[in-house]
């Protein structure tokens, strides 16, 4: 019922949504005399600020169309390359790359939000870099014909991803994702897959929650995992190609991230009211932009993030060494050829400092030359993978943390052949 409950309210909002969308532009047309005096432009602004609010939303697209490298534009070519049922992998390049680019496999969240959360970081690594991101499925879309998906599968898709792109490839995994890219990287580096990564940057990641615990963390401990599979796991009704399937929906995920901040969120469109009052449209278009994406959300199968809740977040399976993969334990210590960069923000109230920095420590069998951790100061979680602080200050770090352990990757590959 709770799926149902949520399609029937979207509904409705998607016809008062409409309206109001009409409203404004009636009330903002020139030939319109109210919209020049008295509370016309109020109106219009604030019917124009909850029709913005109130509207569907679906994938959007990343539009990365060109980049530009030491001044010069060059035009982004943007293609599937592996299509799977729960994920496909994107490849972005341009013409000023040659051979001897690094390829970098950046990992999304699944968390509610599409890969183009990441659009900030896509574009960033591409200006030297040959980037692949994994763009997970909206699982409400994935018909039951292809089974389940869970953690183990997410394990499996990264291997196979990386088993695409070849060796040498090195790995950044935002926030959820560094769980299983730590444990796919201990996986390929125990079995010495050729196309075990050279580098893992891990931001943001939530490695050992019992350091530094944010309200996300308190949330998962303070319930049963019944609780969980209880009250927000749903089943995905008949109009969508998954029906029938069990789900943590998109909506829900929203509902829980805005409650955390929903001050801020209130502030923000309170600010692109005014803006909008004041004739101000290029502030409102920022506001409305961050949005648009952070409103767009996918569901994600329920397997996946009970495994996800329980195994990461209350049993913290990965730092006591019981997490399995295929009924096979991960043993952490069996990374010694991927060097392994931390990066956590300062302000971050979703993955808390010391979080991230705990895969170093429990890489035991890694030389302490190819660790390295990195705290960005005044960066919030979603900073240290977009923005300016992540363009200015932490992509440097880690093109030249790639750079310099790539190279050594190379040349280690060059002496096994």
């Amino acid at each position: 019922m709770l799926y149902h409950a949520h399609e029937m309210q979207r509904a409705w909002l998607n016809g008062a949504s409409a309206w109001a969308s009409i409203a404004s532009e009636m009330l903002g047309n020139p030939a319109n005399p109210m919209g020049y005096f008295g509370l016309g432009p109020t109106a219009a602004s604030a019917l124009e600020v909850f029709a913005h609010a109130t509207q569907s939303r679906g994938k959007p697209e990343f539009g990365i169309d060109a980049v530009n490298v030491d001044g010069q534009p060059h035009a982004v070519i943007e293609s599937i390359v592996l299509n799977k049922p729960f994920g496909d992998l994107l490849r972005f390049t341009h013409d000023g790359l040659d051979d001897s680019s690094p390829k970098v496999l950046i990992v999304a969240p699944m968390s509610g939000h599409y890969a183009t959360l990441l659009r900030g970081t896509v574009e960033r690594m591409l200006e030297h870099s040959e980037v692949y991101i994994t763009d997970w499925a909206d699982a409400k879309m994935v018909s039951m014909r292809e089974g389940s998906f869970d953690l183990d599968d997410y394990i499996d898709y990264i291997i196979d991803f990386l088993e695409y792109i070849g060796p040498g490839a090195n790995v950044i995994a935002v926030c959820q994702p560094s769980v299983p890219a730590l444990a796919a990287t201990a996986v390929m580096n125990a079995a010495k897959n050729p196309a075990t990564p050279a580098t893992l940057t891990m931001m943001g990641g939530p490695i050992d929650t019992r350091c530094s615990p944010t309200t996300v963390n308190d949330l998962a401990m303070e319930r049963p995992i019944e609780w969980f599979r209880q009250t927000v796991i749903a089943t995905v009704p008949m109009q969508y190609p998954g029906h029938g399937r069990r789900v943590y929906p998109g909506f829900m995920q929203l509902a829980s991230f805005m409650s955390m901040n929903l001050g801020s969120h209130m502030m923000s469109h309170y600010e692109m009211f005014k803006h909008l009052t004041a004739g101000d449209d290029a502030s409102a278009d920022l506001t409305k932009a961050f949005y648009d994406e952070y409103r767009s959300v996918c569901d994600m199968t329920a397997e996946f993030y009970l495994q996800t809740v329980e195994e990461v977040f209350q049993k913290h399976s990965l730092p006591n060494g019981t997490f399995v993969h295929r009924g096979k334990p991960v043993d952490l210590g069996a990374i010694n050829q991927t060097a392994l960069l931390a990066v956590e923000g300062e302000r971050d109230d979703i993955s808390g400092i010391g979080q991230t920095k705990a895969a170093l420590d429990l890489a035991t069998g890694l030389a302490k030359s190819k660790k390295q951790y990195l705290l960005a100061e005044g960066a919030g979680h979603y900073g240290i993978f977009n923005g300016s602080r992540w363009r200015t200050k932490i992509a440097p770090v880690v093109e030249e943390f790639i750079a310099r352990h790539a190279a050594k990757g190379k040349a280690r590959l060059k002496q096994v052949a």
